[in-house]
């Protein structure tokens, strides 16, 4: 999805690209090797960043690789449900949805900015985390995911105060997003978000992938914002 399309337009422009994913996914070996075969410079960065320890051990060791650290990309997050819960059923929810869906969507990108803010200060970089359009009321998968990109947003918007003026940390919002995270949760989803949006489409991960990049490469005197990428939802 967004983070494989992200991965290939950096790649693409010339970077040189760590990819993360968890350690038992099949599909980031065949993505590297995809990437590869196009003679982009990608390597696999597999680790769970729902995991203290393992989350910044995957930041460090992927810095010691490529030799330097410019930019990092906290995109890693779950809905922790094949279907959207709807905001009355409260026993939908209990703590270890809470627990999970923090752990991966808001402390995750906390403990990998951590681990890479010495090397990102050297390299006067920056972050990108993906936030949502449901941290703003659009509909979510459920109460918890929009309350952990809420929450994102919040952190985003800190950790820009915290590693200024070095460094500039930003976040994308999407809307809903054609990828097969989203397709789980229907087509009847999908046509109903759709036609709240101006532009009557899904996004594509390439409409994210291009903002990421923006947020990386340029938008020089941009820190502490959270762009909304959603169609013009209304």
């Amino acid at each position: 999805g967004i983070g494989l399309a992200t991965a290939a337009l950096f790649a693409r422009s010339g970077a040189t690209v760590a990819i993360n994913d968890l350690p038992d996914n099949p599909s980031l070996e065949r993505a590297v090797a995809e990437l590869k075969q196009e003679g982009l410079s990608v390597q696999a960065a597999p680790a769970d960043i729902g995991q203290p320890e393992e989350a910044r051990a995957m930041v460090r060791q992927a810095a010691e690789r490529l030799g330097r650290l410019d930019y990092l990309v906290n995109n890693a997050a779950t809905a922790n449900t094949d279907r959207p819960i709807p905001l009355s059923d409260l026993d939908g929810i209990d703590e270890a949805f809470w627990s999970k869906v923090l752990g991966l969507n808001l402390v995750g990108p906390f403990r990998c900015t951590q681990a890479a803010a010495g090397y990102l200060r050297q390299a006067r970089g920056a972050v990108v985390n993906t936030a949502s359009s449901a941290a703003f009321g659009a509909p979510g998968s459920s109460l918890a995911y929009a309350a952990s990109k809420a929450a994102l947003v919040n952190l985003t918007r800190n950790l820009a105060r915290a590693l200024a003026p070095e460094v500039r940390v930003n976040a994308v919002a999407p809307g809903l997003i054609r990828t097969p995270w989203t397709r789980r949760f229907g087509q009847e989803w999908e046509e109903l978000s759709v036609r709240q949006t101006c532009l009557k489409r899904p996004g594509t991960p390439e409409d994210i992938a291009e903002v990421m990049l923006f947020l990386c490469a340029g938008g020089a005197y941009l820190t502490g914002q959270t762009l909304l990428v959603d169609g013009g939802m209304g």
